[in-house]
């Protein structure tokens, strides 16, 4: 799944991104460290793993995206 960066807290390493119907999903330091990023800039493109749906969506993982 794709998703825009919204807001990284580099202290905590975690943070928000928006799915692309504007909805803000927050993922936590270890879905990002998962992922193997150093930082993260708001706007950037990212692709995210999750699991569950609804109000139980949770963030595994938050990479770059590349094509």
């Amino acid at each position: 799944m794709q998703a825009t960066a919204y807001t990284y807290d580099t202290e905590t390493r975690s943070g928000q991104v928006l799915l692309d119907d504007g909805t803000p999903v927050p993922f936590d330091a270890a879905a990002f460290d998962r992922g193997g990023l150093r930082l993260l800039r708001p706007g950037q493109r990212v692709r995210i793993e999750t699991e569950g749906a609804g109000e139980g969506l949770r963030i595994t993982l938050v990479t770059l995206q590349t094509l």
